[in-house]
């Protein structure tokens, strides 16, 4: 198979026709910066050969472009029964035809098992291995059903080249055998060498799984059985001994006697709590009287204290009082010299004002004249400021306009789209005859695509009115309308028409910001404190003619309002001093007054205190005291000989309970038995009736059968699997002559990089293992990232080359395989690509256009195509 073109059209970036055409035979470079899409060919390339047309999944989703629309790639080929044309359309009306010499020959499903047969089947084929895609050049990567497709690719060239050297046990007789051995495991056995789900093997295990629950069930249901038995036996001697008539009376009487003793032992403690109750007012009594007692002796003192503490204080009181009235008459006379002296001052003041008020007047007069310009100035750049903060709040800020420019955004996407679905006209013109076509009374373009999404009336001058109607697919969901509608909505909230206006307007509102943050800035520099502040300082700056005439001088008005402030400080002094000495005065005076008070009610309570107590005297109170004492002492004697008599009512209380407690569960026994035994009793039968022992008897042979089965079948699958062993040991023989082609072919390519180098293969992936350089020999995965892109390549060369001396021949596609190899390797590798290509056909995708320059060979190109070229 050679390729010969390659078309795209809404594939990722390419949303119209491209075409790779001057494709070769030989080898030929498409070397093209990051971006031009040269990735997206290779898995265009790839969809249309292993992606069916009905396929939607991630691969064929991610071919499509952001603006939408159906992929579609269509490949022109070469195989020696002629040139055929594959195309393939996704998503939308999906398609695959096949097409000989531009006559149809297979579509939809036929043609999707013409690619296959011509691929050889399977899911890799020849591209398995000969197939580099950017960022995958080493032979073991890619997705896990790339690897197996590559895997199976490399066993079908095994079978082929063996071929030549076939003996008994290699080639594809051995595959035959082998795959014979691995049919009859497999209907035993998974993969995994477990058994097979609905295999004998299984089905053996199941039954010998099933007969051992069975057994275990059956032999938990005799021991059950057995238990039962006892335990009825057990429970039923348990229950005799309870309904004894002789034990019941006997718990009876025990009861009995133990409520007998508790109530005589509670009828002694209420005797011993009533004297307790007589001792506790015996000594209340004590403790009242002698509380009466201390209160006579305290209220007797304290009135006598209170008498002498009342005279005291009236002394005091009357000296304070005449204290007070001297300080009284001080502070007056104080204040009176002390307004006096405060006038004179606000004269002399008032005077050194007026003074100074017409030398600033004769000082200001520049002054005034700078604070006057100020103000207007900065009057001017505030109105200024407040034009322009207004004209700033018209018109859309830079958020709103964000939002409004992702609106505009929104609705062009949505116009691609529809138009990228919708069916479209073309008109191309007779010389003399354009704009004979209007639609919506405008003139119909020529030789450009119109999008009709929801059809179109036609006016053909001198002819009449064509109607196009879209049909059912690619018509407009409403997408359109809703971008405009909101678009349109959010252009009216900022009073606009169009998106250009919302620009101008916002552009409008930015300027006017600008003009007002100059003009704040200028009102900040001529009156940072504010205007209302310059003018307080133009007010305080007199003016001559304001001021009086009639002054003194300012010298003479400074030295009068220091001999005023003098004086008035020093009659301040003497008011403060006159003060304090009233305060202290006041202070003496109220401070006695509340002594006085104080020791008069102190004798007033201690007077009352001593009226409450009546007429009795302290010799009589100690007398009933003395008698209240004896008849305490002989109610606690009383008391005592009581407690020391009393019965253990803790102990009466536990034997009554124990009673109680033996009682009440020999009756809750009685009543958990019964049903207990019923309940056993039933069990037992209805385990005799299923006559358990017989059916555990019959169990036990049929488990001695299954478990014969299985050893049988087990033994079986262990002769099948040694069988495998040896079958693949002796394809690994066969190898050995597969390897030996590989090694001849390769030999040349190795050493136009390393001299005398060789590789080292794996029986079971078909791929080199290591690379034997200088006598020593390199694992694959130590190697540096050039040099194992380097033997993948020449790997591949060398697949290509064997297939196509077995008449396979394939083209060998690498995109970006060569990005870690050095300047002096690269041009060996060029010259490997150029040694290779005599009978092969071999396309190199590159953005390395510097490097891949000195590569040669059949520089191709992409070209774009017209919608209606493609669509003739």
């Amino acid at each position: 198979m050679r390729i010969r073109s390659i078309s795209l059209n809404n594939v990722r970036r390419f949303t119209s026709p491209v075409r790779l055409e001057g494709l070769s035979n030989g080898l030929n470079v498409l070397c093209k910066p990051n971006e031009f899409g040269k990735s997206t060919l290779f898995d265009a390339l790839q969809a249309v050969f292993f992606k069916a047309h009905s396929s939607s999944d991630k691969d064929i989703k991610a071919l499509r472009p952001h603006a939408g629309g159906a992929p579609e790639v269509t490949v022109e080929i070469e195989t020696d029964d002629g040139r055929f044309t594959i195309a393939k359309r996704w998503m939308s009306k999906p398609s695959a035809t096949i097409e000989k010499d531009g006559r149809l020959i297979a579509q939809a499903d036929e043609a999707e098992s013409w690619i296959s047969q011509l691929l050889g089947g399977g899911d890799g084929g020849p591209s398995g291995l000969l197939w580099v895609r950017q960022g995958l050049t080493a032979l073991t990567e890619g997705s896990k059903k790339e690897q197996k497709a590559a895997l199976e690719a490399r066993r079908d060239l095994l079978s082929s080249v063996t071929g030549e050297v076939e003996a008994m046990t290699g080639g594809r007789r051995m595959d035959m055998a082998l795959a014979r051995c691995r049919e009859e495991l497999l209907n035993f056995a998974t993969p995994k060498g477990r058994p097979k789900a609905g295999g004998p093997w299984k089905a053996a295990e199941e039954l010998v799984e099933a007969l051992l629950a069975e057994h275990k069930n059956l032999a938990t249901t005799a021991t059950n059985l057995r238990h039962d038995l006892k335990e009825r036996k057990r429970k039923r001697r348990e229950l005799t001994e309870l309904e004894d008539p002789e034990a019941a009376a006997s718990r009876k009487e025990r009861l009995k006697d133990a409520t007998a003793e508790l109530q005589a032992a509670e009828r002694h403690a209420e005797a011993v709590e009533s004297e307790s109750r007589k001792v506790d007012a015996a000594r209340l009594i004590v403790t009242n009287l002698k509380t009466r007692l201390t209160t006579l002796r305290d209220s007797t003192k304290e009135r006598t204290d209170a008498e002498e503490a009342v005279a005291n204080a009236s002394k005091e009181a009357t000296a304070a009082s005449l204290n007070l009235e001297s300080a009284e008459a001080t502070r007056a006379k104080a204040q009176l010299q002390l307004k006096e002296s405060q006038i004179a001052y606000k004269n002399a003041l008032d005077a050194l004002r007026a003074s100074q008020r017409r030398q600033a007047a004769l000082d200001g007069a520049e002054r005034r004249k700078e604070l006057i310009e100020r103000i207007k100035n900065a009057q001017t750049a505030r109105n200024n400021m407040e034009s322009a903060a207004a004209e700033a709040k018209r018109g859309p800020d830079s958020k709103s306009l964000r939002q409004l420019e992702d609106l505009a955004s929104d609705l062009t996407t949505a116009r691609a789209i529809r138009d990228g679905e919708a069916a479209q006209l073309i008109m191309a013109y007779d010389e003399g005859s354009e704009g004979k076509i209007k639609r919506n009374g405008e003139e119909l373009p020529g030789d450009r695509p119109l999008a009709i999404p929801n059809g179109a009336d036609l006016a053909i001058e001198g002819i009449g009115v064509l109607t196009v109607s879209a049909g059912t697919g690619g018509q407009d969901d409403g997408s359109v309308d809703k971008a405009e509608k909101a678009l349109f909505a959010a252009l009216e909230r900022h009073g606009c028409t169009t998106i250009e206006e919302a620009r101008n307007a916002a552009e409008a509102r930015d300027a006017a910001e600008h003009r007002r943050m100059e003009a704040k800035a200028s009102l900040d520099s001529l009156a940072p404190d504010g205007i209302e502040d310059l003018r307080a300082k133009l007010a305080a700056i007199p003016e001559l003619k304001e001021v009086e005439e009639d002054v003194p001088p300012l010298a003479d008005a400074e030295q009068l309002l220091a001999q005023a402030d003098d004086t008035r400080l020093k009659a301040e002094t003497s008011r403060t001093a006159a003060t304090d000495h009233l305060s202290d005065a006041r202070s003496t005076s109220s401070r006695i007054d509340a002594e006085l008070k104080a020791a008069q009610e102190r004798l007033s309570r201690a007077t009352a205190s001593l009226g409450r107590l009546g007429d009795t005297d302290e010799t009589a109170l100690n007398d009933e005291l003395r008698r209240a004492t004896t008849a305490l002492e002989a109610a606690e004697a009383l008391h005592s000989e009581k407690v020391r008599s009393s019965p253990d009512l803790a102990a009466a209380e536990a034997k009554l309970k124990r009673a109680q407690s033996v009682e009440e569960t020999a009756r809750a026994e009685i009543v958990r038995l019964k049903p207990e035994l019923a309940t056993l009793d039933e069990r037992i039968a209805r385990s005799a009736g299923d006559a358990v022992e017989e059916r555990l008897a019959e169990t036990d042979q049929k488990l001695e059968v299954a478990q014969a089965t299985l050893a049988r079948i087990e033994q079986e699958v262990a002769v099948l699997l040694r069988l495998e062993t040896v079958l693949e040991e002796a394809r690994s023989d066969a190898r050995e002559r597969y390897f030996e082609p590989v090694a001849i072919e390769l030999k040349p390519l190795l050493q136009l990089l390393w001299p005398d180098a060789e590789l080292s293969w794996g029986d079971k992936t078909l791929l080199p293992t290591a690379l034997i350089r200088n006598g020593q020999e390199e694992p694959i995965e130590i190697l540096s990232g050039g040099t194992k892109e380097q033997v993948a390549l020449l790997v591949r060369l060398a697949f290509a080359r064997m297939l196509a001396k077995h008449g396979h021949n394939a083209p060998v596609i690498l995109d970006d395989a060569l990005v870690f190899t050095d300047d002096d390797r690269i041009e060996l590798m060029f010259d490997a690509l150029h040694r290779q290509a005599d009978d092969l056909q071999i396309l190199v995708l590159s953005c390395r256009q510097r490097a891949f320059r000195n590569l040669g060979g059949n520089s191709v190109r992409v070209t774009t195509r017209s919608l209606s070229s493609n669509t003739a």
